[in-house]
């Protein structure tokens, strides 16, 4: 267990966290780690209400990990509980109230929520001490629930949550509900600027955008095992790069519907017009004052290039007016950027798209099989896309179908 200092310092670590962390996923992660390590607790999870119920949003089990091989990371699970009194976390939601409990397997037969053992003997994992909080912000609206599982002593045996961990975990869930307050605006700012592109173009969804962001991070992450990149740069690194991806085809909005929505094939100086939507996107963060607006740029500019240098629209300034076609009128071809000339950013988004646009179904074509979607990645391999890239796909490729699960495409009617 940790020593007062180390409890101090990890107090610190939290709030910097809170502090930083502005996507709301990899915030709710950041959150669970740090609050299981503070009171060493072998599993967690946290549910974000959603209108009248709870969806489970993330979670994490140390024992469970520990089985898998180094990389590989335990499926997404998503599923929602209604907010009332017969599942624990309901009762939490309810009440706004903390509950602990030592033993899940023998409740006090006087409360009226119940323990949902599904899960236990589908993964053979044994719950037993469990923490609920709720997860209100300063006006006691709650946003959510937080959960921590199986409280461990020095020797790694399971024991109750003590009285004093309810106060104190109660300070953290309160402090964790406004920086996830505060990612969920951002969510949302981002969701809507898309949502303006999905107006042009019905391609351009929530759904997709928040896979294509997902699946970037889990490529990058990836990719940073294999390369020994060092844990605070790469989370760092992934929270600009989650949101960014989301970003990459905002440009869009200053394309025509008379491009974006025809029928028929693309004339080739329409081709041209669409292309401009990366150097147009790149346009919307021009005055720079943060990574993340750097990271939407590289991500808008570069996300169509490829590798062998056949991609567009190649070496430009987007910021620079006299050297961008859509506004000289030129048709002019710039250099072509190739390789390592490419950003990182835009060769991860380049993977994560094409593979969600071969993955997902669409008006004009079904979805492809998994076989044929790997086939054509890995023949892309060294021309459409980075190697490396590849290869850390490959590596990921489980997380993905969870991914895809997580952010379902939504029936239009």
């Amino acid at each position: 267990m940790l020593s007062e200092k180390e409890k101090i310092e990890l107090i610190t670590q939290i709030s910097l966290d809170l502090n930083e962390a502005k996507d709301i996923d990899l915030l709710l992660e950041k959150i669970l780690t740090n609050v299981r390590r503070f009171f060493n607790a072998d599993a967690g999870s946290i549910y974000l209400k959603t209108g009248d119920k709870l969806k489970f949003s993330h979670a994490q089990n140390d024992t469970l990990q520990k089985s898998l091989k180094p990389g590989k990371k335990l499926p997404y699970v998503t599923f929602s509980v209604p907010i009332n009194n017969k599942s624990v976390a309901g009762f939490v939601a309810s009440n706004l109230k903390a509950v602990n409990i030592s033993d899940v397997y023998h409740i006090n037969g006087s409360v009226p929520y119940t323990f949902d053992s599904h899960f236990d003997k589908l993964s053979k994992y044994w719950t037993q001490s469990v923490l609920t909080v709720p997860m209100t912000n300063q006006r006691r609206d709650l946003l959510g629930v937080m959960q921590i599982i199986n409280a461990q002593d020095d020797e790694g045996n399971i024991i109750p949550f003590s009285a004093s961990d309810e106060s104190l975990i109660m300070h953290f869930a309160t402090s964790a509900a406004l920086a996830v307050e505060r990612a969920q605006m951002t969510r949302n700012i981002i969701l809507r600027m898309i949502s303006m592109a999905e107006l042009r173009d019905p391609k351009e969804t929530g759904s997709h955008v928040n896979r294509v962001g997902a699946y970037s991070v889990e490529i990058y992450e990836q990719w940073a095992r294999k390369k020994a990149i060092p844990r605070k740069e790469v989370e760092r690194t992934r929270d600009s790069l989650r949101m960014a991806a989301m970003l990459h085809d905002v440009g869009k909005v200053a394309i025509s519907d008379l491009i974006l929505k025809k029928p028929a094939p693309l004339t080739e100086e329409e081709r041209e017009i669409m292309k401009s939507h990366t150097y147009l996107g790149a346009r919307l963060f021009k005055d720079m004052q943060s990574d993340f607006e750097e990271a939407a740029a590289a991500v808008a500019l570069n996300h169509h290039e490829k590798w062998d240098g056949t991609g567009y629209p190649g070496h430009i300034d987007p910021f620079s007016v006299e050297d961008l076609p859509a506004f000289t009128g030129s048709h002019r071809h710039p250099r072509p950027k190739k390789e390592k000339e490419i950003p990182l950013f835009g060769r991860i988004v380049a993977v994560a798209d094409v593979y969600d646009a071969l993955s997902s179904r669409r008006s004009y074509k079904e979805r492809w099989d998994e076989d044929r979607i790997l086939e054509e990645m890995q023949h892309l391999s060294g021309t459409h896309f980075d190697p490396e890239m590849i290869d850390a796909f490959l590596s990921g490729l489980d997380v993905f179908k969870s991914i895809a699960q997580l952010y379902p495409d939504e029936e239009k009617g």
